[in-house]
């Protein structure tokens, strides 16, 4: 007995150690971007070896992410976009998951099975195929331009689609006895049932919005909507010059910052949203 538990907390020391080796590989590049902001531009290109910490840590570089280009105004455009888009794309995954869970519609498994297979397309045809559009609508330059091509996601539809179909029917089939509409009872009973799916979701679109790069890259040439995305670029060129490393470091934790706080704040929602979903029955 008592070498059963010996080797159960042998295996389990073994267990701890091996996550402790890859959290460390994994935090690492964050620590060194943290660290690299701190240290002022003539300590970092003195060092012939790299140095794994600082006895003179300076936020000067902090300063020049702010003074040399207008990052604040970077900040201000992507959560302007994210924001917007993210609700616009909930509300519309939302009355589409519900209609392909409990609406009955002739070729409704058909028209689902072609949606899906939306997945199948490579992004960069939907891409020039959405270029081609705004610019055509003249929204070039401006948050409709950026937003329109992101508020729809089958992804996220067939996710929750998945967790509607979750719920019992009969719950359902009372509603519609007791004369409740479709958007009531999809208020009332099915958004509330499945929150933690809800709350996947946005906050997934909410990362994926805050790092989207190519197309905010591609429909915006007017610094007035750029998005931190294509503002780092801007920043590499004409704001610290390409061999300020500390300053560029230093604008990437103030845009990684939000993204991080974000994930910590929710992980459990993340993680019970994503095996639900995942679940059947």
């Amino acid at each position: 007995m008592q070498s059963n538990n010996g080797k159960s907390g042998l295996r389990t020391a073994w267990t701890y150690l091996g996550l402790s080796v890859w959290a460390v590989i994994v935090l690492f590049p964050f620590y060194w971007m943290v660290l690299t902001s701190l240290k002022s531009y003539g300590a970092y290109n003195s060092e012939h070896t790299p140095v794994f910490f600082t006895l003179e840590p300076t936020l000067e570089n902090y300063r020049q992410a702010f003074t040399a280009v207008p990052l604040g105004g970077y900040l201000l455009n992507t959560l302007i976009f994210s924001l917007i888009t993210t609700a616009a794309m909930v509300v519309v995954s939302t009355l589409a998951a519900y209609a392909f869970a409990r609406l009955k519609f002739p070729g409704k498994n058909l028209v689902f099975g072609l949606f899906l297979s939306l997945m199948m397309i490579p992004s960069e045809l939907v891409v020039i195929t959405n270029f081609v559009t705004i610019t055509n609508l003249d929204l070039r330059n401006s948050f409709p331009g950026l937003i329109l091509p992101s508020i729809t996601s089958v992804f996220y539809i067939y996710l929750l689609k998945e967790s509607f179909e979750q719920v019992p029917d009969e719950l359902y089939r009372a509603a519609k006895v007791d004369g409740t509409s479709d958007l009531k009872y999809l208020w009332k009973v099915m958004i509330p049932i499945c929150r933690p799916t809800i709350v996947t979701v946005t906050i997934l679109k909410l990362i994926e919005c805050w790092n989207s790069y190519v197309w905010p890259r591609l429909i915006t040439d007017d610094q007035a909507y750029f998005l931190v995305s294509n503002g780092i670029q801007q920043i590499r060129e004409e704001g610290f010059g390409r061999e300020n490393i500390p300053a560029m470091m230093a604008a990437v934790v103030v845009i990684s910052v939000p993204l991080v706080a974000l994930f910590l704040a929710f992980r459990n929602k993340i993680m019970e949203g994503a095996s639900r979903g995942g679940l059947k029955g």
